[in-house]
């Protein structure tokens, strides 16, 4: 258990979204959102702590997950990762969405860690983000100016910079209905379970019998933002997915991604097994792994 002490800091506890937007308005960039907290405490044991606080704790109306079929996916800001696997519809129809909560962290660190956060803390590593970039979506924003969507593509701006503005509050994502022939899927590699990723992965398409009609690919942990693989992308639709076509995509992979050394995992490393991850979480995706 860690002993550090958490510095001083103001604490404001908005009622509703209309104050907590108010609050980001008046305050701006001197205010850090906390709604699950277990990205920001840690934060603020090792680094410096924001001048002010504000929690989503008293905010209703923000913890739900809900589906249709003809709208998609919402989840609201204080949705949990643990909520997601509460929700049969999740695991049918966003399936990579699914794995990624459930091979989340820990189980307690699933009760308490929200969705939205885990996209608005811009890190690469993030296995929410990956899957929801593959699936697609958008991110609503409540602000002083009033209400605007940001598509999932142009969502990251840099490591730990996302495009939502200092008056803004993320209230909710939205994800795309399933399409008819699509799935989906998710993979990782971590040194232990509970750990970070050192590389994630995944896939979501659109098939009609063996042939790709569409795709999307995403990657963690290989870029200062979760990466989509657009020229790989371009190698699998319209085509049937056979065993030549699956090893030129997972040779295009490499050329796409610009990994890192750090202390889980080396460049080299990430580079080699990048492209057989991808490739195990197509097949996977299309039943046949």
């Amino acid at each position: 258990m860690s002993s550090r002490i958490l510095p001083d800091f103001d604490l404001l506890l908005p009622q509703s979204v209309a104050e907590a937007v108010e609050l980001l308005s008046t305050h701006r960039d001197r205010i850090t959102v906390m709604a699950g907290g277990t990205d920001v405490m840690v934060a603020m044991k090792f680094a410096q702590s924001p001048a002010q606080l504000m929690s989503l704790e008293n905010v209703p109306g923000l913890a739900y997950v809900l589906f249709d079929p003809e709208k998609g996916l919402r989840i609201g800001a204080k949705a949990t990762v643990a909520d997601l696997l509460a929700q049969a519809e999740v695991k049918r129809h966003y399936r990579a969405l699914w794995h990624a909560a459930q091979t989340f962290a820990t189980g307690q660190v699933r009760n308490t860690a929200t969705v939205l956060g885990n996209l608005l803390r811009a890190s690469p590593a993030g296995d929410c983000s990956c899957a929801i970039y593959a699936i697609g979506g958008v991110v609503v924003l409540q602000g002083s100016s009033g209400r605007r969507e940001v598509g999932i593509d142009d969502f990251w701006l840099s490591y730990g910079v996302t495009a939502r503005r200092p008056d803004e509050l993320a209230v909710e994502l939205i994800l795309p209905p399933p399409a008819a022939g699509s799935r989906s899927a998710f993979k990782r590699m971590t040194r232990v379970s509970e750990d970070l990723a050192k590389l994630n992965v995944a896939v979501r398409l659109e098939m009609s019998g063996n042939t790709c009609i569409d795709a999307r690919l995403a990657m963690g942990c290989v870029a200062p933002t979760p990466l989509r693989l657009t020229r790989t992308e371009a190698l699998l639709k319209g085509r049937e997915l056979t065993a030549e076509v699956l090893q030129r995509v997972a040779a295009s992979v490499p050329g796409e991604i610009s990994p890192i050394d750090d202390k889980r995992s080396t460049a080299e490393y990430r580079k080699q097994v990048s492209g057989v991850l991808l490739r195990r979480a197509i097949q996977e995706a299309c039943g046949a792994a």
